[in-house]
């Protein structure tokens, strides 16, 4: 608070500017809804003067989105969460990541999208121009279920502010700012822009990556995290066939001969619907092995301990189970096969794609999975590789904890469990 009260008198009044840009709107795929095309108009506020080494406040208005919210459903208050990525050029070079809070009026369908404005820091690295020109952003909606519309320019941007950065203060050097961290999830409607979740600015050599890491180098390790996996599943459900995409993430930790497998369904959340009974909701999930490696491991999740009641979420907890290595070599794990048993109902989700979350260097152990299926302790390790991806989305409806797939939906007024999640499957937009 002290810097920052120190930053304000340094830096010269504050500039706005606003530019306007073609812009192409990804939907939901869920929605069913095309690519939309329109012009995004942004006003970017920043100091017109600073000096080396302050850290001053951008704020990124958006005075017109470029698409409406389509003619599905209307928006709830306070449902509509922008991220967007800000270029900045000149003395200083990178990726600012911005973020605006989840707050805005009620949005009726086939109406203007309002959006909150977003902002960030940046630090000031070095002397000269630096420019600041809006790029691509996002925008997650939490309701009815969480969806995201990824908003990206289809021609070049001007710059929308610029700050002369006087010699002054003490340099941090490097270039750039911003960390971005996003999921994003299929699923509900709106139009916007680029999803995620992001993370204020940073000074330095960094440019706007997320996700787990996972080191090559072995030597003591014992945790490994996976990425953040897109998977579309193809789900039998007890109203037909049902299609759906959920982000999932599988981590491991060496315990022993064994790693113990953690696999999280993440970002894709609703309120229930219904009343649901405590311990009648069980997830599972059979893991599936490559590379070196062959057949699968066993996770499953417990039920829910507590009943869940009608407009409360519906979280679906970690999967864990333990994996015993067959082979030597570099062995992956992606999500495989997924079971809900609900309500006295069974849904099988099976990906269509299949998508490597975790990459594991493992030493064969006796009874290890390899050639059929496996959940038993024991492996080797060494290193594992995998970074966190995030995927991007136009607008995201969901809660911003982390860790569970998260769903329900009403198809012709049935509660129906999807592959860990349930969700609600909206109207396209009428045909003439």
């Amino acid at each position: 608070m002290l810097g920052g009260a120190g930053l304000l008198l340094a830096a010269g009044p504050a500039q706005a500017a606003e530019v306007s840009y073609a812009t192409e709107c990804i939907p939901p795929a869920i929605s069913g809804l095309p690519p939309v095309h329109g012009t995004t108009k942004v006003d970017i506020s920043a100091p017109a003067e600073a000096k080396v080494g302050d850290e001053v406040d951008i704020v990124w208005k958006t005075t017109q989105a470029a698409s409406k919210n389509p003619d599905v459903l209307d928006l709830e208050k306070d449902t509509v969460k922008p991220t967007g990525t800000l270029k900045v050029t000149g003395a200083q070079t990178g990726d600012l990541a911005m973020a605006g809070p989840r707050q805005n009026p009620p949005i009726p369908k086939n109406s203007a999208m309002i959006l909150p404005d977003m902002t960030a820091k940046l630090k000031l690295t070095a002397p000269g121009e630096v420019t600041l020109t809006p790029g691509a952003y996002a925008i997650n909606v939490s309701k009815p279920i969480s969806t995201d519309t990824k908003c990206t320019p289809k021609e070049t941007v001007n710059p929308a502010a610029t700050i002369k950065v006087t010699e002054g203060g003490a340099s941090s050097g490097g270039t750039t700012t911003g960390t971005t961290s996003g999921t994003t999830t299929n699923g509900g409607t709106t139009s916007g822009t680029t999803s995620g979740t992001t993370s204020g600015t940073t000074s330095g050599n960094t440019s706007g990556s997320t996700g787990g890491n996972t080191g090559g180098g072995g030597d003591g390790q014992t945790d490994f995290t996976g990425k953040e996996v897109q998977v579309p599943y193809a789900c039998k459900t007890p109203i037909g066939d049902k299609d759906a995409t959920s982000p999932v993430q599988i981590n491991a930790k060496k315990n022993g001969g064994s790693f113990d497998l953690t696999v999280q369904f993440k970002k894709s959340v609703m309120d229930s619907p219904a009343e649901i009974p405590a311990d009648s909701v069980k997830p599972s999930m059979e893991v599936k092995l490559g590379g070196a490696d062959k057949g699968t491991v066993h996770v499953e999740g417990p039920t829910n301990k507590d009943p869940i009641k009608s407009g409360a979420p519906i979280a679906i907890p970690d999967l864990t189970g333990t994996y015993k290595p067959g082979a030597d070599g570099k062995s992956t794990l992606s999500p495989g096969v997924l079971t809900v048993k609900a309500l006295g109902t069974t849904t099988t989700c099976t990906p269509t794609k299949s998508e490597v979350s975790l990459e594991i260097d493992t030493t064969a152990q006796p009874g290890g999975a390899s050639g059929g299926s496996g959940s038993a302790g024991g492996s080797a390790g060494g290193s594992a590789s995998g970074s966190g991806g995030t995927g991007g989305g136009l607008a995201e409806t969901g809660a911003d904890d982390h860790g569970a797939l998260r769903a329900l939906g009403l198809v012709a007024g049935t509660v129906i469990l999807l592959g860990g999640a349930v969700f609600t499957f909206l109207p396209r937009r009428r045909t003439h």
